[in-house]
């Protein structure tokens, strides 16, 4: 136990004796820590002290030519340095303790006590010197017990939850574990943290495995509650590749031998996920196989091998959905599939196909694909429900899908928000928007110049038909207006526009601006 006044003043071979009255003391000075004792008569010695010493003084700075108001100064500047007590050595110099020295403690708060001429304050410093190495020792000690079991309890069948276990009952704190993807993966104990302290860290713990780089933080949460608590978070894993992150609440055992112990949890727990880690590196190889096989239409390997590792495949009617896979989240993007799987009993099944993300549905099912979108801000394209027959179908709809997600940069796009809009529109969307810029360069150019609306004309003339009168109508002008407009968008163009063929060709040049 590191020594503090109290026990000094309660140790009966220093027989030391308190002059300012404890009911006088600021609450908690009696309890506070002594870093060390230090013995000096100068007036003025704070440039020898530091904060939690003791200092012990003969008196010779109190003589009879001490100015008025010498010990109100005194001690004013022992308590700005953050000394932890006053003791003074009588029948050295002077007998009895100056009364304007027990005066000017009490009156600030300063813990002063007399030593009796037979203590020598060697044995004082000596005994302050012993506690230290004492405590120190009781700390190394409980280190080395609580690294001790454990690394006993990794050995455990579930070795991650043994740890924490134990590194909770050492701590007497609550111990949490957050997964790569921000969802409080296990805790000890259970419950032992409520809303809104849970959540804050949860938060926290997502913002730092959103940076990506290895940190730690010390958060207070629950502010505003009437009981906050001061949590310290640690990620796992290396830079760029973060297996979570680890919460620990506040405790009177994290000093420098609690903080050694931590350490050694945050190396145990990294190396457990690190080889869950590569674990699901061979899974996803296997999903990779099996998924190419649904693709092709060979279910029957895919359904034995899916029910043996997760649980059956998904059931028609199902969907499928295809995402990116940028380096940055594959390892997030892939454990939060992973639970997902575990929570549906195997009814969802994903796999890598190069560069994306290959996810087989059920119908009540398709809100994941929102929850990817949001969380990883990533483009998704969901395909139209089938049946098991229509699983390469679905595919082809899915890769249709994401490429039109890619446009807004993420979300989710539903095939059936493009077969609405026909296959001409889908066309417009590929490759050809130089080419209708270039078409309808003409129109555009002479708009600029001349202030005319051929571009509007015949945008709108073909919405209605090539009807003259309906589009006069939409655009407010007379009919020959409209057909004046046409007849020279026509001129400038070199086509005829009464055909299908070239009305066709020219609004997809427009949706393709568009």
């Amino acid at each position: 136990m590191q020594p503090t006044v109290q026990s000094l003043l309660d140790h009966p071979a220093l027989a030391l004796g308190l002059l300012t009255p404890s009911a006088q003391l600021p609450e908690g000075a009696l309890a506070a820590r002594v870093a060390w004792a230090h013995s000096s008569d100068l007036a003025d010695p704070t440039p020898f002290l530091d904060a939690g010493h003791v200092l012990l003084t003969t008196g010779t700075q109190f003589g009879d030519d001490a100015e008025a108001g010498f010990a109100a100064a005194y001690v004013g500047r022992l308590r700005e340095t953050g000394v932890a007590a006053l003791g003074f050595g009588t029948e050295v110099i002077r007998e009895g303790t100056p009364e304007s020295l027990v005066e000017a403690c009490a009156a600030q708060g300063l813990p002063l006590f007399e030593v009796p001429y037979r203590v020598p304050f060697i044995a004082i410093a000596r005994t302050v010197a012993d506690l230290i190495a004492e405590d120190a020792f009781a700390r190394q000690a409980w280190a080395l017990n609580a690294q001790r079991a454990i690394s006993l309890a990794a050995l455990r069948p579930d070795g991650l939850s043994a740890t924490l276990a134990e590194l909770s009952h050492r701590l007497g704190a609550w111990v949490g574990l957050i997964d790569a993807t921000g969802s409080l993966d296990r805790e000890a104990p259970a419950d032992g943290l409520g809303q809104p302290l849970l959540g804050e860290v949860v938060g926290e713990a997502r913002s730092m495995l959103r940076r990506g780089q290895r940190a730690s933080r010390t958060l207070v949460a629950g502010e505003s509650t009437a009981s906050p608590q001061r949590m310290t978070l640690q990620t796992l894993g290396g830079g760029g590749a973060l297996r979570g992150v680890l919460a620990i609440g506040d405790s009177p055992e994290l000093d420098q031998a609690g903080r050694e112990v931590v350490t050694s949890v945050i190396a145990l727990a990294g190396l457990a996920l690190e080889q869950n880690r590569d674990l699901d590196r061979a899974r996803g190889h296997l999903r990779s196989g099996l998924l190419r096989g649904i693709l092709a239409g060979d279910l029957t390997l895919a359904e034995r091998v899916a029910t043996e590792m997760w649980g059956p495949l998904p059931s028609a009617p199902m969907r499928i959905a295809v995402t990116d896979a940028p380096l940055t989240a594959v390892d997030r993007l892939t454990e939060l599939l992973e639970l997902r799987v575990e929570e549906r009993g195997g009814r969802l099944f994903f796999g890598r196909d190069d560069e994306q993300f290959v996810l087989v549905l059920e119908e009540a099912d398709s809100g994941l694909a929102d929850e990817i979108a949001a969380e990883f801000e990533l483009p998704v394209g969901l395909s139209d429900p089938v049946g098991t027959g229509g699983i390469a179908l679905a595919h082809e709809q899915a890769l249709r899908a994401v490429e039109r997600a890619r446009e807004s940069g993420s979300g989710v796009v539903h095939f059936d928000e493009i077969s609405r809009q026909g296959v001409l529109a889908f066309l417009a969307r590929t490759d050809a928007r130089a080419v209708a810029l270039a078409t309808l360069a003409p129109l555009t150019e002479h708009d600029a110049e001349s202030g005319t609306a051929l571009l509007t004309t015949t945008r709108t003339w073909l919405e209605h038909g090539g009807q003259f009168d309906a589009t006069a109508q939409a655009l407010g002008v007379h009919r020959h207006t409209v057909r004046s407009r046409i007849a020279l968008a026509e001129r400038l163009l070199g086509r005829d526009l009464s055909g299908f063929h070239a009305r066709a060709d020219l609004w997809a040049a427009l949706l393709a601006v568009d």
